[in-house]
């Protein structure tokens, strides 16, 4: 298995007149991208980078996040991206735990940044994308002019590391997931297979911050390593997303289910701007049938729903393009990866029956950065138990039935947030719906549900009754929160923690304690 660089390389060298990142302000080619990550590479070496030193990345989507992330690979160093929604301690705690050597940061998180400088003693150096840094940082610009020696690195792919990504823990601190170059070299081939990218022709629309894991392997490693381009967006706006799509003819778009959501709310006269569009893919939390159902009606394009956590460098699993798609399944395994649902001992369920979803091949994670006893809990021999409960059919399409934290258990019967949440998608009135369970001394636990809905006339009672009609009777939610919003992380994805915290504080939970 070749090494990332190596990769890459051979892309800029197969393609290197092929765009590569498309921005508002200018079009790089493959050549382009290789030729500035060489010279970053060289100014990393010449600042005392090793291989295996690790280099924090604290950078909005761009070119330069690409170039920056790329150079730490071809310096032979392991790239750490920052969460950018982090605050000034999250980001401290990062850059401790990977004892980084460097920091290369956007002068738009400057404040954070400088936080930082001279507080973490692991860091030798900063670097400042963007206007003239403080005297303690240097400038990109003027570290990318230079003529230095690109550093030779002899990769062992197997072993080295390329990134260190932090997950983003639901208790307790943040592990660091070590993914290897032949982890996510293999990912990105097993991309490129069951998506089916066209090399020079292929751009993604990539809006889903770069420092997560299904943005940084699908929207900007496999363009990278395939002759593909990408269009990095700062934010998500859904105006210009549209907008965007048309001006640059994108062809893949890449989303969670919540942006699915929100581009509902586009004018229908604007939905001719995603003609470009080939595909589109969903990831990052399960997908809502009626959802799916009203986007592909209303764009007339398919969305192809797949999955994978972090710790598999992350894709394991999509609707096969332009083959059978099961809704409300999560595909098949994508190749080079096998999955398997089993129970608590270990054991290969039947089709159908519920379990724990495990995962073996050769894009699992190395471990969890200096945590070798989580690293232990999180594998059965080679199989790594992602913690979600799935079902597989009789075809081998994967479906989540939910995360095994969140199932509630109610008069000891196992109920599944997600089935109730299908349910609350249906009722028209519902934008945005997420059930959680608070504890009960006599039930076990109640189900909650909190819901966004487009009408001031919908009462919680209403909510209440819509599922009765639906739902068993102890799978209706004992309360019903009607609010504004729901708690979302970088990415878009729900925050069920948040919600679970806020009813902790209601119930006069000492948070504290």
């Amino acid at each position: 298995m070749p090494s990332l660089p190596d990769l890459i390389r051979e892309s800029a060298k197969c393609y290197g007149k092929y765009p590569s990142v498309i921005t508002e302000k200018k079009k790089y080619s493959h050549a382009e991208i290789g030729l500035l990550s060489d010279r970053a590479a060289a100014g990393l070496a010449a600042k005392g980078v090793l291989k295996g030193d690790r280099v924090a990345l604290y950078c909005m989507n761009s070119a330069e996040f690409a170039i920056a992330y790329v150079a730490i690979i071809k310096a032979g160093a392991v790239v750490v991206p920052i969460n950018l929604m982090q605050k000034p301690a999250e980001v401290a705690y990062v850059l401790n735990d990977s004892t980084a050597k460097g920091l290369i940061y956007h002068s738009l998180f400057k404040e954070n940044a400088h936080q930082q400088i001279g507080s973490i003693s692991s860091l030798e150096f900063s670097i400042c994308i963007g206007e003239e840094p403080v005297p303690s940082s240097l400038g990109w610009d003027s570290f990318l002019v230079n003529d230095l020696q690109v550093p030779t690195i002899q990769f062992e792919p197997d072993d080295d590391l390329a990134a260190i990504l932090y997950t983003s823990g639901t208790t307790g601190r943040p592990k660091g997931a070590m993914l290897t170059h032949t982890n996510l070299v293999a990912n990105t081939q097993s991309v490129v297979k069951a998506m089916k990218w066209q090399a020079g022709k292929d751009k993604v629309l990539l809006v889903l911050p770069m420092f997560h894991a299904f943005a940084a392997t699908v929207g900007m490693l496999t363009p990278l390593t395939c002759g593909c381009a990408f269009i990095p967006l700062q934010k998500f706006d859904p105006d210009q997303v549209v907008r965007t799509v048309e001006e640059t003819t994108a062809t893949i778009f890449l989303a969670v289910p919540s942006m699915y959501n929100i581009l509902l709310r586009i004018k229908d006269e604007r939905v001719a701007c995603f003609e470009s569009i080939r595909f589109c893919v969903s990831g990052g939390a399960s997908m809502p049938l009626e959802v799916m159902r009203r986007f592909e009606d209303k764009f007339q394009k398919k969305v192809y729903e797949g999955d994978g956590p972090t710790e598999c460098s992350p894709v394991t699993c999509v609707n096969p393009i332009g083959g059978l798609t099961k809704p409300g399944t999560v595909g098949l395994p994508v190749p080079g990866v096998e999955m398997s649902i089993v129970d608590d001992a270990g054991k290969v369920l039947p089709i159908g029956e519920v379990g724990e979803i495990a995962v073996k091949g050769v894009s699992v994670m190395k471990g969890y950065w200096n945590l070798p006893e989580e690293t232990a809990a999180s594998f059965m021999g080679e199989w790594f138990l992602t913690g979600d409960l799935g079902t597989e059919d009789g075809d081998g399409y994967f479906s989540i039935v939910d995360r095994k934290k969140d199932m509630v258990i109610v008069n000891g019967m196992n109920v599944y947030p997600r089935i109730i949440e299908e349910v609350l998608y249906r009722f028209k009135p519902v934008i945005e719906a997420a059930v959680i369970g608070e504890p009960d001394h006599l039930h076990g636990e109640n189900v909650v549900a909190y819901v966004v809905v487009d009408s001031e006339a919908v009462s919680a009672v209403e909510v209440r009754g819509w599922c009765r009609d639906h739902l068993g009777g102890y799978e209706v939610p004992k309360k019903v929160f009607i609010v504004d919003e729901l708690p979302k992380n970088a990415a878009g994805k729900i925050l069920k923690r948040e919600l679970r915290r806020q009813g902790e504080i209601e119930r006069g939970v000492d948070l504290k304690g």
